[in-house]
């Protein structure tokens, strides 16, 4: 049985049980489904078909005796030519000068190493004497620890699949093994282990790809289906000619994008489930504009609207739009940590009376003596700035209100259907037109003060600029310029021409809060800053966002700090002083300076970073996959989000006998008793 401890298998005893436990492998089941993670594939391919830089293997003959040069205590340098296919090759190998007694003119020798097609030479990673073998060309290697060995590993895995592949029980409905030429599950387990060929194991592997995918997304349905059914009861009635009369009075007509999201979100609004919606897009896509739409939908159906904000300006500055939008049609307030005292308890007691429509606030907004009399409406802002107690708290101030979370921080849309499984998601992908592009230049830091006097011009005709950088004070681990010297460089250099101000995480709410107030009313030209501006207030003076040491930021970072500017009428630039030492640095500044689409930056960051730096390790919440790889895979997990939502809408876990191992599978996950936060 897959449930029996691994001891009940030949050759495995207690030494060997307890190696393989160092690896979380206790019973046939865990030894079975321990994949290796990676293979190393023996295949002699011609010159022709080989790729630069690839781990590549040749066969040929070596034409003159190994020559060594020795440059340090055991360094050492071997050099030979290998005639392979009438072509003179080199192999070098580093640190191994006892080969040049090994190898003879003449001598057949098979090289496995990086291939430098430039050069047409292999730095050699490792040799043997003679053809390369035709047997056993693929190698799985598994990650190990302690004292176990490949060896007994494999051997333990042979002697469980001996006595227990045919107990692995088929979890895919034969439609979708058949549909997609998928093997099935016991031939997969034997492939991943002791594949034939390449093309067996990528069948194999495309399987398990699926399979992981598939139930990981079933778990998100799930979840979603049962977050609906526990909160039905808040259909809301709005009259959709009110609406469109409503939406007539924008100064500009909706995008594309903006109309296929609100339709999205109407609809949610209308139907009798609770809303949980997360609404992407640019900064300056128009994701407020919609937001409005709906409020005000929400009010015309008798109900109240909330808006979560993370800071006191950006509430302030919210407050304002939706004050002058709604003008006479709806009564907003605004509820921050500096409201207190009488004005407060009058702003609560409208609430609780409903004499307020929409009240606009921050984390003020959830505490416990702020009661709505109907709240149907809630949207948070930045919804990642906001943890999962805190949005629940949003919830809880009506009975199952319609939430739509908004972030101007696009999503790659594998990451969305991944992290985001058990919420809907309606993305503005599209920019309004007439908008002027962000102009970005990518500048080596010796050119500093080429760039801040450029921001003196800039400062002549009314304009402001921020100035970033990635720490608050001097460290002795990092070369970074930091916000404390950098401010005192800039003010020095303005020497009282310009006003320069320091922004940074270590400064209290109210002192933040003051100097983003100076900033905006104008009074502060230069604002040095670290991160902590990358959510932050509309400024449509500042036109010029300046980044030092620009590539020790992400892409999507750099993007949200680039979407400070640009916010009005005026040309703005975003220049990116960096000198970055590897590849990856230097393709970060030219993906940056070739596009302005912050989806497309979001999907080339996600390849650049991989999904847990994306999102940051400690809180991304994302799912393990022994085999599939959201970014590579990703058509496999659009298609297996796809197979998912037709068997829970459907209703084939419980009526379809092709899915009654699915149903098992799950209830023995607990899917059906996960926190549904």
């Amino acid at each position: 049985m897959l449930s029996d401890p691994v001891t009940v298998l030949k050759g495995v005893g207690e030494k060997a049980s307890a190696d393989l436990g160092e690896i979380g492998i206790s019973t046939v089941e865990d030894l079975l489904f321990y994949f290796p993670y990676r293979y190393d594939v023996t295949e002699i391919k011609p010159l022709s078909e080989l790729i630069h830089d690839d781990k590549v293997t040749i066969e040929g003959k070596v034409i003159y005796p190994p020559s060594v040069q020795f440059y340090g205590p055991k360094k050492s340098r071997l050099s030979f030519n290998v005639d392979v296919e009438g072509v003179a090759v080199k192999a070098v190998m580093f640190n191994r000068s006892f080969a040049k007694n090994q190898l003879n003119s003449g001598d057949t020798v098979t090289l496995t190493g990086k291939w430098d097609a430039h050069r047409l030479q292999i730095t050699v990673s490792h040799y043997k004497k003679g053809p390369a073998d035709q047997q056993n060309t693929i190698q799985p290697v598994y990650s190990l620890k302690g004292n176990l060995t490949n060896g007994v590993l494999k051997k333990a895995i042979s002697s469980a699949l001996t006595s227990d592949q045919q107990t692995i029980t088929e979890l895919l409905p034969v439609r979708y093994l058949e549909g997609y030429k998928l093997p099935d599950r016991p031939q997969a387990v034997a492939t991943m282990h002791f594949p034939e060929s390449r093309v067996d194991l990528k069948h194999a592997r495309r399987r398990f790809t699926y399979e992981e995918f598939l139930l990981f997304q079933l778990k998100m349905q799930l979840l979603r289906k049962l977050k609906r059914e526990s909160s039905s009861g808040n259909a809301q009635h709005f009259e959709q000619a009110t609406l469109k009369q409503f939406i007539s009075q924008f100064p500009f007509s909706f995008t594309d994008a903006q109309n296929k999201a609100l339709k999205q979100i109407l609809a949610d609004m209308k139907s009798p489930y609770c809303m949980n919606r997360l609404l992407q897009g640019d900064v300056g896509s128009g994701k407020t504009a919609v937001a409005e739409v709906c409020l005000y939908a929400s009010i015309t159906a008798g109900k109240q609207g909330a808006l979560l904000v993370p800071t006191e300006i950006l509430a302030e500055q919210h407050f304002q739009s939706l004050q002058e939008t709604f003008d006479d049609k709806a009564s907003v307030a605004l509820l921050t940590g500096s409201v207190k005292g009488k004005k407060r308890q009058e702003i609560l007691t409208g609430i609780a009376r409903q004499e307020i429509d929409i009240v606009v606030g921050t984390h003020a907004l959830i505490q416990d003596d702020v009661t709505f009399y109907d709240l149907g409406f809630a949207i948070v802002d930045e919804q990642h700035r906001f943890g999962v107690r805190q949005r629940r708290a949003l919830r809880e101030k009506a009975l199952n209100p319609d939430v739509l979370f908004m972030t101007a921080t696009p999503i790659p849309r594998t990451l969305a259907i991944t992290a985001f499984g058990d919420m809907d998601v309606s993305v503005i992908d599209e920019m309004p037109s007439g908008r002027k592009t962000i102009e970005t230049y990518w500048a080596k830091e010796n050119t500093l003060d080429r760039v801040l006097t450029f921001i003196g011009k800039r400062a002549e005709q009314g304009e402001q600029a921020y100035v970033v950088c990635p720490l608050i004070e001097e460290s002795d681990k990092l070369d970074i310029q930091n916000a404390v010297d950098l401010y005192q460089q800039l003010a020095t250099f303005y020497s009282g021409a310009l006003t320069v101000g320091l922004l940074h995480g270590r400064l209290s709410p109210d002192e933040k809060d003051s100097i983003m107030k100076q900033f905006a009313a104008g009074n502060v030209d230069v604002l040095v800053s670290t991160t902590v501006v990358e959510v932050g207030v509309n400024v449509t003076a500042a036109t010029t966002m300046v980044i030092y040491d620009a590539e020790r930021f992400g892409l999507s970072q750099l993007h949200q700090l680039r979407g400070r500017v640009g916010r009005g009428d005026k040309q703005s630039y975003c220049i990116l002083l960096a000198d970055p030492k590897g590849e990856t640095g230097r393709e970060r500044m030219r993906i940056m300076t070739e596009t302005n689409n912050g989806f497309e930056l979001s999907e080339r960051d996600l390849k650049l970073r991989g999904p847990g730096d994306f999102f940051g390790k400690k809180q991304s919440g994302l799912p393990a996959f022994k085999v599939a790889d959201m970014i590579h895979d990703y058509r496999a997990l659009e298609t297996a989000r796809k197979d998912a939502e037709e068997i829970i809408e459907n209703g084939m876990l419980e009526h379809d006998p092709e899915c009654r191992q699915l149903q098992q599978y799950l209830e023995q996950e607990a899917v059906f008793q996960e926190k549904l936060d």
